[in-house]
């Protein structure tokens, strides 16, 4: 029965999205694409006691039909220096002012595995494939005077990570969000608010959640434009604590097409890593 609701949910999330998007299809001279490789590092003990340190390494490709509308598709490598958390991802880096893949650990109170891993396994190292995620955005109203640009985003997540690695929860995951974006001459703010849908798990009581980025930043030069920004979300597990981070996100536009970002985290809330850092070169055709 939670198999069938998951998967008419998913049916009805890209119905959904599919009838907002045809008027834009209709009308598009024809697509654009976007490949971008990242390589991310986190590092923290999440509220266990456990030190992990984590790789992410995601490959996306990206299709704008038109202007207004994207479709993305990222597929990482995932690996963690322990089993006593469960490894999963956020957003995209190199989707427009998104903040870049996160490892999202699950902190509950008191010190432990907070997976199934047993003493004699939890420090063992698990690396593979994780979770892909299918995303897709629409500006949906352009940026005026008083007005910032909306754009609404859906994403799916993929159960492809292995959950008996402790690479992923094994369940659907599904999230729709709005960024607003709003620039004052050389000056930027920045902002998203959403909320996700996790599938039932066996490795994690994971729970919805809801999550959010805000920042600002300047145009340094026509190349340059560095932001700091806070990123966070509720508890994405029963009993955990929320996760809040900082980080310092520079883009710098090297040619024509092809754009490099980077970032360093700084954990605020303990379900959050202690720091964190990332890099990825995207290529536009």
């Amino acid at each position: 029965m939670k198999r069938c609701w998951e998967s008419g949910r998913l049916f009805i999330l890209f119905a959904i999205m599919i009838a907002s998007f045809i008027p834009a299809w209709a009308y598009a001279d024809g697509p654009d694409y976007s490949v971008g490789l990242g390589f991310e590092f986190a590092s923290g003990d999440y509220g266990t006691g456990i030190k992990t340190d984590s790789i992410y390494m995601p490959f996306t490709l990206a299709v704008m039909p038109t202007e207004r509308l994207d479709f993305s598709l990222e597929i990482p490598f995932i690996y963690q220096s322990t089993s006593a958390v469960v490894a999963g991802q956020y957003m995209g880096m190199q989707q427009g002012q998104t903040t870049g893949t996160q490892s999202v650990m699950a902190a509950m109170s008191g010190s432990g595995p907070r997976t199934s891993a047993s003493s004699g396994t939890v420090s063992n190292s698990q690396s593979g494939l994780g979770d892909m995620k299918l995303s897709a955005g629409y500006l949906l109203y352009s940026e005026e005077e008083f007005v910032p640009a909306i754009r609404p985003n859906f994403y799916v997540k993929l159960p492809t990570a292995d959950k008996n690695k402790y690479l992923g929860t094994g369940a659907f995951d599904e999230g729709i969000a709005v960024e607003l974006t709003k620039w004052f001459g050389d000056w930027f703010a920045d902002g998203e608010l959403g909320y996700a849908f996790q599938g039932k798990s066996t490795v994690l009581p994971v729970k919805d959640y809801l999550y959010y980025y805000a920042g600002g930043g300047y145009q340094l030069s026509e190349k340059l434009q560095p932001m700091l920004l806070l990123k966070g979300s509720t508890a994405t597990v029963e009993g955990a604590s929320a996760l809040l981070e900082a980080r310092l996100k520079v883009k710098y536009q090297l040619t024509k097409h092809t754009g490099i970002d980077g970032y360093l985290a700084k954990g605020i809330e303990k379900a959050s890593p202690d720091y964190g850092m990332g890099l990825a070169v995207s290529y536009d055709f």
